[in-house]
């Protein structure tokens, strides 16, 4: 499992996660934890992995909110491009 570390400054978005999931996964399955630090943080990264998973990009299996992180658990969609 893989531990994505998001510092208020740091300029994460919906690109920048998608890339951390795909480097915390084996083959298409990817399990990581994303260290958040308010409320706003949690809402952000829950909007982009909605707009990922509308967009065909991944599968969402497991989304689990604990205390000072999210843990996401899931399948990266691979499309011909």
């Amino acid at each position: 499992m893989s531990k994505i570390v998001y510092k208020g400054d740091d300029p994460m978005n919906k690109v920048g996660l998608l890339k951390n999931l795909r480097h915390a996964s084996r083959g298409n399955l990817f399990s990581t934890e994303i260290t958040k630090t308010t409320k706003e943080d949690e809402k952000k990264i829950e909007e982009w992995v909605g707009e990922l998973e509308s967009e065909g990009k991944i599968k969402l299996r497991e989304c689990v909110q604990r205390e000072y992180s999210i843990f996401l658990h899931g399948i990266i969609k691979y499309a011909s491009e």
